[in-house]
């Protein structure tokens, strides 16, 4: 319903533009965790079992991915709240312009998060290393709180509401 009140507001048109560049960017988001975990864990790359199954594996559930790409998208929307569109003299349209912000950010953070072992580990264990429902869940839960630590963020939940607060 809010959606149709201000249909020219920027955070829609954020928000637009971060789904439609969702499926890109969880596959770039997958290929440096590989990454990550080359330059964090073998560094050599020895071929043992682990790091075989890590670059072999490409089916897993994409739904944990999902939401903690959504997750980074509503901390860059929090941090980037100035909702004043401004004049663009260069041709582009704001969504364009937000798509390549928002890819651009969002490449820079998931480099940031793969220099910690914590947010490796755990994309690791919820994706190319899933191996029971539990485990993943634990594991989403520890990266989604490690992000919202990482970035200085707390959620606050109030009368069934979720807050995002700068802690």
């Amino acid at each position: 319903m809010i959606d149709k009140l201000f249909p020219l507001d920027k955070n829609y048109i954020l928000r637009q533009a971060q789904f439609v560049l969702e499926e890109e960017l969880m596959d770039q988001m997958i290929y440096e965790l590989k990454r990550s975990y080359t330059y964090l864990y073998n560094p050599l790359q020895l071929m043992d079992q682990t790091y075989a199954k890590i670059l072999d594996t490409f089916d897993f559930p994409k739904e944990r991915v999902q939401l903690i790409y959504r997750q980074l998208c509503g901390i860059y929307r929090f941090k980037n709240r100035d909702n004043q569109l401004e004049l663009l003299f260069d041709g582009r349209t704001h969504f364009d312009k937000f798509k390549e912000e928002w890819e651009a950010g969002f490449i820079s953070w998931i480099k940031e998060l793969g220099q910690h072992e914590q947010y490796v580990k755990t994309m690791l264990r919820m994706t190319l290393l899933y191996d029971t429902e539990s485990r993943a869940e634990w594991a989403e839960n520890h990266c989604k709180a490690f992000i919202n630590h990482y970035f200085e963020l707390k959620v606050v939940k109030r009368q069934g509401e979720l807050w995002l607060k700068v802690g």
